[in-house]
């Protein structure tokens, strides 16, 4: 009896050496070498934590290392390339957290010149970091008789962590911005310089003074350079896919069906072809269960009290429309978070109107939109994420069942808790808590939904219902069930066969909950 091939996926694991010596899954990326090294000198390539940038710089370090054995069976295997070794310079700016103290951005940079002095035989160093990069990559080229590669990983981790820290943020800006300004100047002893990271900051030389960068973010070509697409799925993971369709007792095709729901619906570009998240799909082909893998490995602490302090109007962000501008860098400070939801992979493109030029912006797939909701979730309610799974549950019976006093009242009874820090009063924030629990619900919900005749507060669909609620504040739950009937908000849907409830409801700013409720058919 033959025994069964174990797949070894590898999860998290990002040295490609690693991967190929212990015969671990690879998605070959190896084709996208072909076009880096014939076609420029600077890269910058922008995409969302977890998403393979390290997976891939290992692979050019090993490539320009000219490890041919790494890649025997992949594309690059097949280039029209001499296989010579580079001098290769690795900055990891993974390996630092930059959340303690201020030193340790300059401890790591000191580290890797040290090891760097020592390897290319640099005795005389000076008391700057700048200059002793500098010196390294001269020296570097002089030593080996080639031109240096030099690979950024996470190039502005000490920024991204930092974006609520004006004083931190500024002295790291100061550090890096010296430091990266080697790029430009050390040009005649460069062969390749690939930088990745989660957002462009402006004022940063290597967007600010290196005029030929060619930023391959929203490039169509390099759309699947990292992550995982649906060709790639289907033709590299099928073994996998059977052995969790058979785990969680579904068929081949109903499989693939939920793992595109969970794990799929990023796009880096106008004509993006569609976009795996590859650490939660991986996870869940390895651990043979369909989960929340990439919210569980990370903190979305910063984006959270962002939306939170600039008063953000969540239904509109999580459907937004913007200029591609819009999305290429982040503004510390700013108050509208777009770009730094979509360059963390909260928020993705959706689709492109050609002839007004604007993007349009989504939830990628259903681990955010869960995950991610449920964070937000202490932000605007008393409700704690450990929590929510059973009200969340209490509430979808409530909605099914017609039982409007039952979710009315769960609803009263949360807000009653809230502390002043929930600021309550402001409607927009009451109306947000109810958008985050709604969509949590798992139906279909709108905030804010335009009818012919003014504006549904909020709308939420079921199988059989419909319910059109209309929020007041300071007011009464009758006058709030008046303006549903005198402007007609349930007309657009009364061709349905579904059931529609209209409901009226009260919060007060003295008592912070809800006071009241009518409701009608």
């Amino acid at each position: 009896m033959a025994m069964e091939r174990i797949i070894r996926y590898g999860v998290g694991q990002q040295s490609f050496p690693v991967l190929r010596e212990n015969d671990y899954v690879y998605i070959d990326k190896t084709q996208y070498f072909e076009s880096i090294v014939k076609e420029g000198l600077y890269f910058f390539l922008g995409r969302p934590r977890r998403f393979g940038k390290s997976l891939f710089l290992s692979s050019l370090k090993s490539f320009f290392e000219g490890r041919r054995d790494l890649f025997k069976g992949l594309y690059a295997d097949s280039m029209d390339w001499k296989w010579e070794p580079y001098p290769v310079l690795y900055i990891d700016l993974n390996v630092g957290s930059f959340k303690g103290e201020n030193q340790d951005l300059e401890n790591l940079l000191e580290n890797l010149l040290s090891k760097w002095e020592k390897r290319y035989d640099i005795e005389e160093k000076s008391e700057s970091i700048n200059v002793r990069f500098s010196n390294v990559i001269e020296a570097a080229y002089r030593k080996t008789g080639k031109k240096v590669v030099i690979l950024v990983d996470e190039y502005d981790k000490p920024l991204v962590n930092n974006l609520n820290n004006p004083d931190r943020f500024e002295k790291y800006q100061n550090i890096l911005y010296g430091f990266y300004s080697n790029f430009k100047s050390s040009a005649d002893y460069l062969q390749l310089v690939f930088i990745t990271g989660v957002s462009r900051f402006g004022k940063l030389s290597i967007f600010s003074g290196l005029n030929n960068l060619k930023d391959i973010s929203f490039d169509n070509r390099y759309s699947g350079i990292c992550g995982i697409t649906a060709t790639e799925l289907s033709h590299q993971l099928e073994v996998g896919i059977s052995d969790l369709a058979k785990s969680e007792e579904l068929t081949f095709e109903e499989t693939c069906a939920e793992l595109k729901r969970y794990y799929d619906g990023y796009h880096f570009g106008r004509n993006s072809e569609d976009i795996y998240n590859p650490f939660s799909l991986l996870w869940a082909l390895d651990a043979k269960e369909i989960g929340s893998y990439w919210m569980q490995s990370g903190d979305p602490t910063i984006l959270c009290e962002q939306l939170k302090n600039n008063n953000a109007d969540l239904e509109s962000v999580f459907n937004s429309k913007c200029s591609p501008e819009d999305l290429i860098g982040i503004i510390p400070g700013s108050t509208r978070p777009l770009a730094l939801l979509y360059q963390t992979g909260y928020l993705t493109i959706k689709g492109y109107d050609r002839e007004m030029k604007l993007y349009t912006l989504g939830l990628p797939n259903e681990e955010v939109k869960k995950g991610f909701f449920r964070w937000l979730l202490p932000y605007y309610t008393t409700l704690q994420r450990e929590d929510s799974a059973f009200i969340i549950s209490e509430f979808v019976k409530d909605f099914r069942e017609e039982n409007v006093d039952g979710f009315m009242k769960r609803l009263q009874g949360m807000f009653a808790k809230s502390t002043y820090m929930l600021k309550l009063e402001n409607e927009n924030n009451f109306q947000n808590a109810l958008y985050i629990l709604m969509t949590l619900v798992g139906l279909h919900v709108e905030a804010e939904l335009c009818t012919s005749d003014g504006r549904i507060d909020l709308f939420v669909a079921t199988d059989k219902y419909y319910y059109i609620i209309e929020l007041k504040v300071d007011s009464t739950a009758h006058e709030a069930l008046r303006q549903i009937e005198e402007k007609g908000y349930s007309l657009p849907f009364s061709l349905d066969d579904r059931k529609i409830i209209k409901v009226g409801a009260n919060f007060s700013t003295a008592t912070r909950t809800l006071t009241a409720w009518e409701y009608t058919y």
